[in-house]
């Protein structure tokens, strides 16, 4: 295996006891809460923490950090390698967020621009922030241990030989062990009170599941009503003058990207800066000419100009909507932040917390 820049993946370095390469599991979105015996065996809930996704890989002086993406985060992070050589078991697999943390003691929080800002492609730069803006790991399952793989192993299997392995852990290290808990009535103190600190919501995970790497087998509930999306154009401002409107797309089961709307909302200084920011993504001809592109016409737009600039879809962007209707968001929707860390291809359709099916005759009658 190889990486997007042709360096030696690890799956080719490492021996551990699970398929390398290894994707996490992932969660699909509800507005609340699941109760216990929502799923057979109950559910155990852990907050939901706010950073970069990341597997950490040990195999004696080997060590790397998987992302959700394809590439790893461990050259980001050099401060976490030599951490984890430290402290973790010369053999192991362990899945959890990395963040950053800012603030006076007594009053720090999650700080995700400080984070988001530790992918950068300049060593000299990931030293220095490496001192700066040091990182840190919340761990919540373990996926080997040893000569053991752990995947198929129950959660609440995962999660004891985890707190057994915290045990020997320095509690100064900057490896934490996130809380877990039964009673839904603690997730929702959670859900509210963690929200203080930068976390960003509850995920439900059920007590007898299995690890199930890609798939959604896990419940999150956030804040808000949010979706990552594939950036893949741009319409011109009508003034002329720097970026109108961004234009998102989303892949559906079948791997197609289809567009899902748009953000508008910009002033003007910073429509004129995302010209700049997004030329290196313009998708150009053979002869380095901007490649012609239209979106669908409807009836509303039959006489408006429906051109636009297309970009590689290499971008991900997170959005705060209001629902999502078919394969549209139904209403502009709002720009939260940049995923620097999510790979284009996970932004799908069944992503999407979508309103539960209910009849307007029901609405209307009386």
């Amino acid at each position: 295996m190889r990486d997007a820049v042709g360096q030696p993946g690890y799956c080719d370095r490492m021996d551990l006891p699970l398929d390398l390469p290894i994707q996490p599991m992932l969660a699909k979105a509800a507005k609340t809460i699941p109760a216990p015996d929502a799923v057979e065996g109950g559910y155990l809930y852990e907050p939901k923490w706010d950073g970069f996704r990341g597997i950490v890989l040990r195999d004696g002086d080997e060590i790397e950090i998987a992302s959700r993406g394809a590439k790893p985060l461990t050259r980001y992070f050099p401060e976490l390698v030599a951490a984890f050589g430290e402290h973790l078991p010369p053999t192991c697999a362990i899945d959890g967020e990395i963040v950053v943390r800012s603030g006076e003691p007594g009053a720090q929080r999650l700080d995700w621009e400080a984070l988001s800002q530790r992918i950068h492609p300049a060593a000299s730069r990931i030293t220095r922030l490496a001192e700066e803006t040091p990182a840190e790991l919340v761990a919540f399952d373990l996926l080997a241990l040893g000569e053991t793989g752990y995947t198929a192993e129950p959660l609440h299997v995962r999660r004891a030989a985890l707190e057994e392995l915290f045990a020997g852990i320095d509690p100064a290290a900057p490896i934490h062990l996130t809380r877990i808990t039964d009673d839904a009535a603690l997730a929702e103190q959670w859900f509210s009170q963690f929200e203080g600190a930068g976390l960003d919501g509850v995920v439900a995970k059920a007590r007898e599941g299995t690890y199930q790497p890609s798939k959604r087998a896990m419940i999150k509930v956030k804040h808000r009503r949010t979706a990552e999306a594939v950036l893949v154009g741009y319409r011109v401002h009508k003034s002329g003058q720097g970026v109108g409107s961004l234009l998102l797309g989303m892949y559906t089961e079948a791997g197609e990207l289809v567009n899902v709307g748009g953000i508008a909302a910009f002033t003007n200084a910073r429509r004129l800066e995302l010209v700049e920011e997004l030329e290196p993504l313009v998708r150009r001809d053979a002869e380095g000419s901007v490649e012609a592109a239209e979106t669908e016409r409807s009836r509303f737009s039959a006489s408006k100009d429906v051109s636009y600039v297309p970009l590689r879809p290499e971008r991900v962007v997170e959005v705060a909507f209001d629902q999502l209707e078919g394969m549209r968001f139904r209403h502009a929707v709002t720009f939260l932040r940049w995923r620097p860390d999510r790979d284009p291809r996970s932004c799908t359709l069944d992503q999407v917390d979508r309103a539960v099916a209910y009849d307007l005759a029901d609405v209307l009658s009386r």
